[in-house]
């Protein structure tokens, strides 16, 4: 139990760097669209930049790790990402948005990833992959709170991103301390090496997910908008999302924990893809919510699944290495993912990024569902 609620503060980490930080944009490319005379492409060319500083962060986070140690790097990277947030407000020219949220990206991966090694320290404590669903659930903490505030907001989108920025610098004070919980002994130099090749099939099927799931948030909103949905429908429907993510550790860190292999990853990831095929059967409130419950449900699972496998297969001084080089398949996936979705979108209709979710997610699971052995990893 003090692991999890440990992890529970954690978590904000993930609320700050992905509720906050890269995911509650989704809420502003309406309204920031249509005063900054937006095409959908250049929607998610502002995505797509946050995706390429999210990559570079990927890269580079082993190496601060090296020179700082796993809390600093946690703890510096919070502080960073709140003043990219607040910072997106200062101008309204294209290439100083684009810097910005470059920004907020590479500092949201190193969060990312630091707070993973600290929640897979605290499960090998604990025993159990609660600590790690727990972490990533954070980031439904950040988009209940983006939820909430956002749409009220929206037309005063400046004002929107000044907010997204205290409540970041607020969580990064809250779990300040925490950070430091299991800080290893040893130099902070020594972070190991990466295992990738022999975990490819993971590798594969995580790019792919990367690359489909963040169409479907990027665009939620856009959606919603062309179906002319009232404030309160938009803020319930992100209440939801949220909502479900918090939820998800009750419903996988049993089957994470205990099922061998990658199974319950396949089943997160075919979850996740029906959730996102489920908007296109009917634009229906009701089936809009289901969907964003399906969604919100699995989506933060899977890097809980695949950061799990890690921690069973791979040598705990290899953790830091393998888990940067996965988030950077993710972080590449996330660049071009939203990108892509929207030129798709701009000559087909609004519709495509929720049927683009659906099948990159659909093909993943059906990769993370081929058997391997469960052998440790050397």
């Amino acid at each position: 139990m003090t692991a999890t609620r440990e992890a529970a503060r954690l978590a904000l980490g993930t609320a700050s760097a992905l509720g906050l930080g890269r995911f509650a944009y989704g809420l502003l490319v309406p309204a920031m669209r249509e005063d900054l005379r937006w095409t959908l492409a250049e929607a998610g060319a502002i995505s797509t930049v946050n995706g390429l500083g999210y990559l570079a962060g990927a890269v580079v986070t082993a190496a601060v790790v090296r020179r700082w140690g796993t809390a600093a790097a946690f703890r510096w990277g919070m502080v960073v990402t709140a003043l990219a947030l607040a910072g997106t407000a200062a101008s309204d020219v294209f290439g100083v948005l684009l810097a910005v949220r470059a920004v907020a990206g590479a500092s949201g991966a190193v969060v990312f990833i630091a707070g993973g090694v600290i929640a897979a320290r605290a499960s090998a404590r604990a025993g159990s992959s609660a600590p790690i669903t727990v972490y990533f659930a954070g980031t439904g903490l950040g988009i209940v709170l983006s939820g909430v505030i956002v749409p009220g907001l929206a037309e005063r989108w400046q004002v929107a991103w000044i907010g997204l920025g205290v409540a970041a610098g607020v969580a990064a004070l809250i779990c300040w301390r925490v950070a430091g919980t299991g800080e290893e002994p040893r130099p902070a130099g020594e972070v190991g090496r990466a295992r990738v090749r022999p975990l490819w099939r993971i590798a594969v099927a995580y790019f792919l997910f990367s690359a489909g799931y963040i169409a479907y948030i990027t665009f939620l909103s856009v959606y919603l908008a062309d179906r002319h949905a009232s404030v309160v429908e938009v803020v319930l429907t992100w209440t939801a999302l949220g909502a479900a993510v918090v939820a998800s550790p009750a419903l996988w860190s049993r089957p994470i924990t205990r099922w061998r292999g990658t199974r319950a990853l396949a089943l997160v990831l075919g979850v996740l893809a029906g959730g996102a095929a489920l908007a296109l059967v009917s634009p229906s409130p009701a089936v809009t919510i289901a969907s964003v419950v399906a969604y919100g449900a699995t989506f933060m699972a899977v890097p809980a699944a695949v950061t799990a496998r890690i921690r069973t297969v791979v040598p705990p001084d290899g953790w830091t290495a393998t888990l940067a080089a996965f988030t950077t398949l993710f972080a590449a996936g996330q660049t071009v993912g939203p990108w892509l979705a929207g030129l798709l979108a701009d000559h087909t209709g609004v519709a495509a990024p929720l049927a683009w979710t659906a099948v990159l997610c659909a093909v993943a699971a059906l990769l993370a569902a081929a058997p391997k052995p469960d052998t440790e990893i050397r």
